[in-house]
């Protein structure tokens, strides 16, 4: 998805690419919880939660019915990362967790793992939406995207 504030900066194969929709699309198998993945080169924000936040509204992830969606925001020239959820997945995981998540992330960047990093979140992210949120065939929609949403 290529939004209008987006240049054409590369930061993942195809092949890549293909490996982190995948995940989003298996976790979401899961769960009735939306995951997004935000990724450009730098954070304009001394706080990249802050330029998560801007994001999740800008593309509307607030708009969900059990207000379950997340996201991973990713700053990679920044070295700077997030992992925001909205209020019905935050009441029950607390911001601990949301921390706990980047983290082990970064953790995972610094070994120049940049994709096993990202889908080791979504993972993760999947364990905790499929716990409170988990999946129903009956009622169940794909309310957001799939697709990688990249910045700058």
């Amino acid at each position: 998805m290529k939004l209008p504030w987006q240049k054409n900066k590369v930061f993942f194969t195809a092949a890549e690419q293909e490996q982190l929709v995948n995940a989003i699309q298996t976790t979401e198998q899961r769960t009735s919880g939306e995951v997004r993945l935000f990724v450009e080169s730098k954070c304009k924000y001394l706080d990249a939660v802050d330029r998560a936040k801007e994001i999740f509204l800008q593309l509307q992830m607030d708009k969900t019915e059990l207000h379950n969606g997340t996201l991973i925001y990713i700053a990679v020239d920044d070295h700077q990362a997030a992992v925001l959820g909205d209020e019905g997945i935050h009441q029950r995981v607390g911001q601990h967790y949301w921390e706990t998540v980047v983290q082990k992330m970064l953790k995972q960047f610094q070994g120049e793992n940049l994709v096993d990093g990202i889908c080791a979140a979504i993972a993760d992210l999947g364990e905790a939406l499929h716990h409170h949120f988990p999946y129903d065939r009956e009622t169940d929609k794909n309310e957001l995207p799939d697709d990688i949403v990249f910045g700058r």
